[in-house]
């Protein structure tokens, strides 16, 4: 056993690559040999060899293992993760419980490094996603014309499902490079096109996609207020040019949380999640049906997280989580929703509510004048054929009151 750590630094995060030893550095190799527990992957103990301290393989749930770590601070502790720990890695849930000041990381170059380096391609100019244990379905925004995506899947069965996912899209053509094993003796690299993958690699695999869309390829637009052919619905949806404006009245931020009341095709809050990664929403319908209908929705445009509540509002808000934004498209006029609404709503937080009944207008124009906020009409028109020639069809007028909670943030 070795002596405790005499410094506050007694977690060492080590990147492991395929190479294994021979490719840590100096200090790495020394705090190995210094460490009295070394937890990692079945593969990286594998690769590390025989050792005089503790070993522990990575349990599930990993949260057990975590605990295993944090229940030895202040010994010498070592953590093996593949490349760098910290990008799509264990440091993040290590971080969580461990400062900075109480750990360091010697990273090896990550999977994205190493394919980069392999392709000749500008690591800065790829979309960088992991699959590795994720829906898939995330990869739906980033399928754009032209666009270089790098994914780690880690399993053999996700590269042939992105592969299947491309034809339907119509992006067949689109080249796919999947690297194995990357910097060990195992390395093999296999290309194709999308059409023509036969789906066997190894597990340990790192996916580099050109998308290659054909004429009539489903894209989806990078713009708020996609096509409504887009969603599958029951004529329940806000219609895209409503959406759009909507979308840009509520003001999505960075990892802010909208509340989706009445969602119907759950239009509103995909397209919220749409417009940042990290951006969060809670769908609230009532029937069972459109519930289902939205997370179908919801996978195919690539907001596989969106939280879907069924039930009827005011009831099922109770106990979510405090929301950035708010959205009523349906049930304004339900005994109690706006209230409720406005209640959960901090200071700052935005409320907007499209109303295209006159009851539903009734309210929220009294709600304006008790209130505040702003008040708008829409009112849309599309050329429809009036025989052999053509005239304006108006759509239904919408009214939508938005107010932000105690002003502007």
């Amino acid at each position: 056993m070795s002596a405790p750590a005499t410094d506050s630094v007694w977690l060492t995060l080590i990147g492991l690559g395929e190479d294994g030893l021979d490719g840590l550095s100096p200090a790495a190799t020394r705090a190995l040999e210094q460490a009295s527990f070394i937890v990692g992957g079945a593969r990286h103990l594998a690769l590390l060899g025989p050792t005089t301290a503790q070993t522990l393989a990575w349990p599930a749930p990993i949260e057990v293992g975590v605990a295993q770590v944090l229940a030895r601070r202040g010994q010498r502790t070592c953590v093996l993760a593949s490349g760098d720990p910290f990008h799509y890695g264990v440091g993040a849930m290590l971080a969580r419980d461990v400062s900075a000041d109480e750990m360091r990381c010697l990273p090896a170059p990550s999977a994205f490094s190493l394919i980069c380096a392999r392709l000749g391609w500008a690591q800065q100019d790829c979309a960088l996603l992991s699959l590795h244990g994720r829906p898939f379905e995330r990869l739906a925004p980033h399928l754009q014309p032209g666009a270089r995506i790098l994914a780690l899947t880690w399993d053999g069965d996700t590269p042939r499902k992105v592969a299947e996912r491309l034809v339907a899209l119509g992006m067949g053509r689109s080249r796919l490079i999947i690297c194995e094993a990357m910097g060990g003796p195992r390395e093999r690299r296999i290309e194709s096109t999308a059409a023509d993958f036969n789906g066997a690699v190894d597990a340990l695999n790192t996916l580099a996609i050109e998308v290659v869309a054909d004429r009539g390829a489903r894209i989806i637009p990078l713009a708020s207020g996609l096509p409504d052919d887009m969603f599958e619905h029951d004529s329940q949806i806000t219609r895209r040019e409503a959406r759009a404006i909507t979308l840009s009245t509520l003001a999505p931020r960075r990892g802010e949380l909208l509340w989706d009341i009445g969602a119907g095709s759950g239009s509103i809050s995909i397209e919220w999640m749409l417009r940042h990664p990290a951006n969060r929403a809670i769908a609230i319908e009532t029937r069972a049906d459109r519930a289902a209908r939205i997370g179908r929705n919801a996978l195919e445009l690539g907001a596989p997280d969106l939280r879907i509540v069924q039930g009827a509002a005011p009831g099922a808000l109770e106990g979510l989580p405090t929301p950035d934004a708010i959205f009523i498209g349906g049930g304004g006029t339900d005994a109690g929703v706006l209230d409720a609404a406005w209640a959960a709503l901090p200071e700052g937080g935005r409320l907007v509510v499209n109303a295209v009944t006159l009851e539903t207008q009734a309210e929220i124009m009294r709600r304006h004048v008790a209130l505040g906020g702003a008040l708008t009409k829409i009112e849309i028109a599309r050329a429809d054929p009036v025989g052999p020639f053509h005239g304006w069809r108006a759509a239904m007028a919408l009214m939508q009151w938005s107010i932000t909670k105690g002003g502007t943030p």
